[in-house]
């Protein structure tokens, strides 16, 4: 029998972290319990060398905070210190290697890199200035995100189609804006990957995915995409509205060989619901050359996708990209059974969790655990638990 222990974050006042037991033997996923925590731990992240801590933000305003915990050996978490964001509704929180924990305030024009005490990331320092993104008054902002690249942090701000090229200023705790990389004007960057310096990204307003080269900093010229499709599956309900949510990256391993890309569909509509649930797209990235110039396939558009007319659109330019040397190919639409797909996570590598992936509902449908099959090119439902609702964010312990 293996046995995976799984905590999500999530909405909820009083807030709490749930604790799950996922036995892939029996295809069985256990509540195990609830740890109390601030309100609303909507996004977790887990320290990348001491795995038990945990860090999450609590998603309220108007000003959030951050919060760490230990792990504890029935998979329960215990609060261990609590500091402010500096802002409104964080949404992201991840550790950084330089020893702060970053904080995304989603819902102010700033974020925070809350530096932790020399030698104890259990515990912050109160030090740590916010830093504000140089965007004029009243501007839309809305940080979704933080990835640490090469000696740079970049932030994707879906109000404001752009990310932010970050590096710290001489102190701990203490970044500075160096530069940006500008994305087409309404498509709302959420969510970045990186994978052989390719800058992947998921757009929320747009639903769209680009790859493209990442150029030079602090502001090198933005290159053409690379790659520019629709990820909204093209038997969607009329009438649907999709805003893209959780991009991932699988770990090339033998069993896996080949990186491949996971991205959420995320119908938010009022009067729509497919009970199918949304999908789980699955795409393979291959640096081709378009069959009729020789060139890089790409183009520089996005095009919004919240209607049906537009969603044709995207339709018919996906169609346009699917030639001989094609960029982005799309291997699978899975639904799932979940509305509102806000977050996913893949199991960890060393232990063989990267077989599965788990997805979590803003709304109806509760956790799901996908196998990946075909190497990674499908997903098979293994297992489904119901008891808790509104679960966003999810670590493999």
């Amino acid at each position: 029998m293996v046995n995976f222990t799984i905590l999500a974050g999530g909405f909820a006042v009083p807030g709490f972290i749930a604790t799950y037991n996922f036995d892939s033997d029996a295809g069985a996923l256990s509540l195990l319990g609830q740890s109390s925590t601030g309100d609303s731990p909507s996004w977790i992240a887990q320290h990348p060398q001491n795995r038990s801590i945990l860090y999450a933000v609590n998603e309220i305003s108007p000003v959030g905070n951050l919060q760490s915990f230990t792990i504890e050996q029935n998979g329960s978490v215990s609060l261990v210190d609590t500091v402010t964001t500096g802002g409104n509704g964080p949404t992201f929180t991840n550790p950084l290697s330089t020893g702060e924990v970053s904080a995304m305030n989603f819902g102010s024009p700033n974020c925070s890199f809350v530096a932790t005490v020399e030698g104890d990331p259990l515990h912050f320092r109160t030090d740590s200035p916010v830093l504000s993104f140089p965007v004029p008054e009243g501007a839309k902002s809305n940080p979704h995100m933080s990835l640490e690249h090469n000696g740079e942090i970049f932030v994707p701000v879906l109000g404001g189609d752009k990310i932010w090229r970050i590096v710290n200023d001489g102190a701990p705790g203490k970044f500075k804006v160096q530069g940006q990389i500008n994305v087409d004007p309404g498509t709302g960057p959420r969510h970045i990957a990186i994978h052989d310096d390719i800058l992947f990204v998921l757009h929320e307003t747009a639903s769209t995915l680009t790859a493209q080269h990442i150029p030079e900093g602090p502001n090198g010229t933005t290159l053409p995409l690379l790659a520019n499709v629709s990820i909204i599956p093209q038997d969607a309900l009329e009438g649907s509205q999709f805003a893209a949510a959780e991009l991932l990256i699988s770990t090339p391993t033998e069993k896996f060989p080949n990186p491949l890309i996971y991205v959420s569909n995320r119908n938010i509509s009022p009067n729509v619901t497919d009970p199918r649930g949304d999908t789980i797209a699955i795409f393979e990235f291959i640096n081709g050359t378009d069959s009729t110039n020789g060139t890089e396939t790409g183009s520089g558009t996005n095009q919004a996708a919240s209607t049906t007319c537009k969603r044709k659109r995207m339709v018919k330019r996906n169609q346009r990209f699917r030639r001989d040397g094609e960029a982005l190919n799309l291997l699978a639409q899975v639904p799932t059974g979940l509305q509102q797909i806000r977050s996913m996570a893949l199991g960890k590598v060393e232990d063989g969790g990267d077989e599965f992936i788990i997805a979590g509902a803003n709304t109806a449908g509760g956790v799901a655990v996908f196998q990946r099959v075909d190497g990674g090119r499908n997903l098979t439902l293994v297992a489904r638990n119901e008891e808790i609702a509104n679960r966003t964010s999810f670590v493999f312990v």
